[in-house]
């Protein structure tokens, strides 16, 4: 189904105050005359942890470990996409980022996709791509929504039994932009140097200072300065992307052509308690109606219709309600009651015992709980069965539980056998991120409204799905509309919406047509196209 487009809209809010942050010195590139994009005959030496997190063991064991190496991996392959052959050349490699005095910081990992019959790369776009958790690598994206191998699901993006394997990706972007996936310190394959505090990067602008670094010595090495440029980031990797096109341009000086937001997080703004139950309503009303739970009324109109009505309901009647508190008059509370729940698919009396706010780990729990079902919270298109039917909130999410295996294990697979990436390293999907440093004064969707003032041809593209409660859609409107209170910046903001979750692309239709809203938006926002 084709998504469903919704215009700009504004809700007057006080403008956002600019705060001053300071900034640690840049990481450099390396040393003048050294040959670091030459493959080494062994890969970078870091200890590899045996337990899923790195134990004290492993940090003494990477303090003694040798310094570390760049190498590459570099095969050549043919796809179709859109009936069309297309070459490609995929180079899975290690870059070291160094101080000012040469020595190795950290090594990232990466996989870059370049087409081949591409005679002038300064016109081809390039696509820097990153996933979220903090903490996850950038696999997801990779094998689900714009590489050109894709992990197998069924056509509505459910898992199918294991061996979990991969086809090509008929829908990947390679044929309009190249592509580099890039696994933030700690995650995947990327590592800190020996010695180095292994959770230095560990924290917002840590981590973006990081990889504008890497971005920066990647684009001069492959001499992509003069490629029309974009970010791509997933879930926490929104967080990043916003508050690193703001750093590389005001840092290095590297414009974007344009910014793609997929499931997007609130960017540091503060919803508010109250309008956080509001925006949050769309979404269970879209999860009621997959799951069949509306009134017959509601449920015989398309998806598009109902979501309509709940967001009239949601920023009219609801919030103003909410706003009241506990001055809300009884008969008003009661007919409110009725109105989300009809919007629910719940019933009035759990609506009041919530006092008209139903926390979103209570609505998994309770919507299927005569089925003895939880909901998924990343896609609540799943569902899954918890020890019992009784509690406020289920044991975990089906939709995770339903993604982990299938991507992990192709995707160590590929690595070996496509991309003969040979290592006895372990793969990080999760890596040790915490405690993450947050720090309140980086406001990153303060930093993205800063760079599009900056940049005026600098354009931002939101996907999000219907179906995701982690993310959910209604609030990510919200979020944008409350950056640019001004409207100002309206036309330079494009949305597009799915019937699908978290990872709308593992659906086959939302997939085919994020790749025309993909393509479209690239074709948009880069020069002479």
């Amino acid at each position: 189904m084709a998504p469903v487009r919704h215009p700009m809209f504004v809700v007057m809010l006080g403008a956002c105050a600019m705060v001053a942050t300071s900034f640690a010195a840049p990481i450099q590139g390396p040393p003048p005359g050294a040959q670091p994009g030459r493959p080494r005959a062994s890969a970078a030496a870091t200890a590899t942890p045996q337990a899923a997190r790195p134990t004290a063991d492993a940090e003494r064991r990477q303090a003694s470990a040798p310094e570390m190496e760049e190498r590459t991996s570099v095969t050549k392959h043919t796809m179709r996409i859109g009936g069309q052959a297309v070459p490609y050349t995929a180079t899975a490699g290690t870059l070291v980022l160094r101080d000012q005095a040469g020595k190795p910081i950290a090594s990232f990992f990466y996989v870059l996709y370049t087409r081949d019959d591409v005679t002038d790369i300064g016109s081809r776009p390039i696509v820097y791509s990153f996933n979220g958790g903090p903490g996850t690598a950038s696999i997801w994206m990779h094998m689900g929504f714009t590489g050109p191998r894709r992990v197998v699901y069924d056509e509505d993006g459910f898992m199918v039994q294991p061996p979990f394997r991969l086809h090509d990706n008929e829908h990947s972007i390679l044929d309009v932009a190249d592509i580099v996936y890039i696994d933030p310190v700690g995650t995947g394959f990327s590592r800190m140097a020996p010695g180095e505090d292994l959770h230095r990067f560990h924290g917002v602008m840590e981590d973006i200072e990081a990889m504008a670094d890497f971005i920066r010595v990647f684009t001069t090495r492959h001499g992509r300065w003069q490629s029309p440029k974009f970010l791509i980031g997933e879930s926490y990797g929104t967080t990043r992307a916003s508050g690193l096109v703001d750093y590389l341009q005001d840092r290095h000086q590297m414009y974007m052509n344009g910014v793609i937001l997929v499931s997007t997080t609130t960017l540091g703004l503060q919803h508010g308690a109250d309008a956080g139950y509001a925006t949050a309503l769309p979404y269970m009303t879209a999860t009621a109606w997959y799951h069949k739970r509306l009134p017959p009324d509601l449920q015989a109109k398309p998806l598009a219709v109902v979501l309509a009505e709940a967001e009239r309901f949601a920023m009219t009647d609801y919030l103003v309600a909410l706003a009241k508190g506990g001055l809300l008059p009884s008969a008003e509370r009661t007919e409110l009651a009725a109105q989300v729940a009809r919007l629910t698919g719940l019933s009035p009396e759990f609506v009041l015992q919530s006092n008209l706010r139903v926390e979103k780990r209570r609505f998994w729990k309770e919507l299927l709980r005569d089925r003895g079902l939880i909901v998924g919270r990343l896609d609540s298109r799943y569902t899954g069965i918890d020890r019992d039917a009784s509690g406020e909130a289920p044991e975990g999410d089906p939709a995770i539980w339903s993604w982990d295996g299938p991507f992990a294990g192709a995707f160590q697979a590929y690595l070996k056998d496509e991309l003969k990436w040979e290592t006895d390293d372990k793969y990080y999907v999760w890596g040790d991120v915490r405690p993450w440093r947050s720090d309140p004064s980086v406001r990153v969707g303060e930093r993205l409204r800063q760079a599009m003032t900056r940049n005026p041809f600098l354009r931002v593209l939101v996907l999000e799905g219907y179906y995701d409660g982690a993310t959910d859609y209604f609030g990510a409107k919200y979020t944008i509309s409350h950056i640019d209170p001004s409207g100002k910046l309206a036309d330079r903001f494009q949305f597009a919406f799915y019937e699908s979750g978290h990872m709308m692309y593992l659906s086959n239709a939302a997939l085919a047509q994020a790749k025309r809203d993909l393509v479209a938006f690239i074709r948009q926002a880069s020069p002479g196209r």
